[in-house]
C-alpha cells in the first residue's frame, strides 16, 4: 500500500535539490548534438541519489536504473534544447537559471530539463520508501530529439541498449495534465528542375522558380482537403523553405527546392502524405521530384544514425491499462481529477509509441506554452507534484488490471 502523503511530503523535501540540480542544466548550453556536459551533470545527480546501474550509451544517452523486476517502465526526458536567438528578446539571460516568486526561468526549463529533475529525485523517493516492486524502472535522459525526435529512442530500441519497455512516460511539459498522444509529422522536399538561359531572352529557357511558384499554389490548397481527427485535429502542410539555383542573377534559374513541414493528424500515414503531394504537383502541371528527408547529423559522440525524417502520429485509448493507471494514480497523488488531453507539439513518442508500438503517455511539469519561447519557465510546484507522480507510478501500473 503507498502512502501518497508521505510521497508528497518526501517531493516538498527534496524540493531544494531539484531546483538546484534543474538550475545548474539550464546553465549548461546544451543543444542538440552538443549536449556531452549536461548528461555528465545528470550522471553525477544519478550517482548521488543511489541509482543500481548508470550507462550512457554509444549515442549519448543516459540510462538509470532502480530495480530489477518483471514489468520494464521508462520514463523519458530529453535534455537537449533549441537555442535562445535574440539574447535581447530576454528579460533575462536564458542561461542563469533564474529563480523568482517560486518560478524557475531560462533555456530548457519547460522543454524539459524539469523532467529529468522531478524524475532523478522520484527514484530517490522510490529507494528510501523501498517502493521497489516487480519492475525495473529506467530513467532516461536522451539527445538530439529538439533536431530528430525520436531518433534517440529508434537507437536504444532497435539497438537492443535495454530490453523493450512494457510502458513509456514521456516527461515533455503538459501543465501537470496527462496526454496520450499527439499529431506526427514528416518532412518533405520537392525539387524542380528547368532549363537556364540568359536573362534577357527567359524565353529561351525554362524557369524553374515559376514552376515552382505553381507547386506552391497547390500545396496551400491542399490544406482544404487534409483530413481531420476529433482528438488530434487536423492535419496541416506548409512551406518552410523555399530556395533557387541559378548561374548568375541575370540568368534563368533551373533549380528550385521546397521543404514542406508536414503534420499528420490520425489515419494518415507516410504513403498517403507522399501521394498527396505528388497530386499536387499533377495539378501545378509540372514536373517535380519529391522525396522525405533523412537525418543523420552526428551525436556529440561522433554516432551517425540515419533513420528518415518521418515521426508517425500516435494515440494511446483512453481506456488503455496505461491511460487509466495514469489518472488513478493522479488521483491518488494529486487529489484531483485529470484533465487528459494531446501535445500540440511533437515528442519521441513518435519513436516509443509511434514506431515501436510501445504504449507511451505524457505527465510533465510546465506549460507547453513555454516551450522554445523567450518566457521558458517552470513553478517549483510543479517540480515537487511531478516527482510525487513518478515516484508512485511504477507501482499503481504493476498493480493495475
Amino acid at each position: 500500500m503507498i502512502d501518497h502523503k508521505k510521497v508528497m511530503e518526501l517531493a516538498k523535501k527534496y524540493e531544494p535539490e531539484m531546483v538546484k540540480f534543474l538550475r545548474d542544466m539550464i546553465k549548461i548550453p546544451s543543444e542538440s548534438a552538443q549536449e556531452r556536459e549536461v548528461i555528465q551533470r545528470i550522471k553525477k545527480e544519478m550517482e548521488k541519489v543511489g541509482f543500481d546501474e548508470i550507462k550512457i550509451d554509444e549515442m549519448g544517452n543516459i540510462l538509470g536504473r532502480v530495480g530489477k523486476g518483471k514489468k520494464i517502465i521508462a520514463m523519458d526526458a530529453h535534455i537537449d534544447t533549441v537555442g535562445v536567438g535574440d539574447r535581447n528578446a530576454w528579460k533575462w539571460d536564458p542561461y542563469e537559471g533564474k529563480l523568482e516568486n517560486g518560478v524557475i526561468y531560462g533555456r530548457g526549463a519547460s522543454d524539459q530539463e524539469a523532467g529529468m529533475a522531478s524524475m532523478v529525485y522520484a527514484a530517490k523517493i522510490i529507494k528510501d520508501l523501498k517502493l521497489e516492486g516487480d519492475y525495473t524502472l529506467w530513467i532516461t535522459g536522451t539527445v538530439q530529439e529538439e533536431d530528430c525526435d525520436g531518433l534517440c529512442w529508434q537507437y536504444i530500441l532497435k539497438e537492443k541498449i535495454i530490453d523493450k519497455p512494457d510502458v513509456v512516460v514521456i516527461t515533455e511539459p503538459t501543465n501537470l495534465n496527462i496526454y496520450r498522444g499527439h499529431r506526427g509529422r514528416m518532412e518533405i522536399g520537392v525539387t524542380a528542375k528547368g532549363v537556364s538561359c540568359h536573362g534577357s531572352a527567359p524565353e529561351r529557357g525554362k524557369n524553374a522558380v515559376y514552376m515552382m511558384c505553381k507547386v506552391v499554389n497547390e500545396i496551400e490548397k491542399l490544406n482544404d482537403r487534409i483530413k481531420h481527427d476529433e482528438f488530434l485535429g487536423k492535419g496541416s502542410v506548409t512551406v518552410s523553405y523555399i530556395e533557387c539555383d541559378t548561374p548568375s542573377l541575370c540568368a534563368v534559374p533551373d533549380r528550385a527546392y521546397i521543404h514542406l513541414d508536414r503534420r499528420l493528424t490520425q489515419g494518415e500515414t507516410r504513403e498517403s502524405a507522399v501521394a498527396e503531394v505528388k497530386d499536387a504537383i499533377k495539378k501545378a502541371g509540372v514536373e517535380a521530384s519529391v522525396e522525405v528527408l533523412k537525418y543523420n547529423t552526428p551525436s556529440y559522440t561522433g554516432l551517425v544514425y540515419e533513420i528518415d525524417k518521418y515521426y508517425p502520429t500516435w494515440v494511446l485509448p483512453e481506456n488503455h491499462v496505461v491511460c487509466r493507471a495514469a489518472v488513478k494514480n493522479y488521483q491518488d497523488t494529486l487529489g484531483v481529477n485529470p484533465k487528459v488531453d494531446k501535445w500540440t507539439f511533437s515528442t519521441n513518442g513518435v519513436a516509443t509509441m509511434g514506431t515501436m508500438g510501445v504504449p507511451t503517455i505524457g505527465f510533465g511539469p510546465a506549460h507547453e506554452i513555454h516551450a522554445h519561447a523567450v518566457t521558458d519557465q517552470v513553478p517549483v510546484e510543479h517540480l515537487v507534484k511531478a516527482c510525487a507522480w513518478y515516484a508512485t507510478f511504477p507501482s499503481v501500473y504493476v498493480n493495475t488490471k
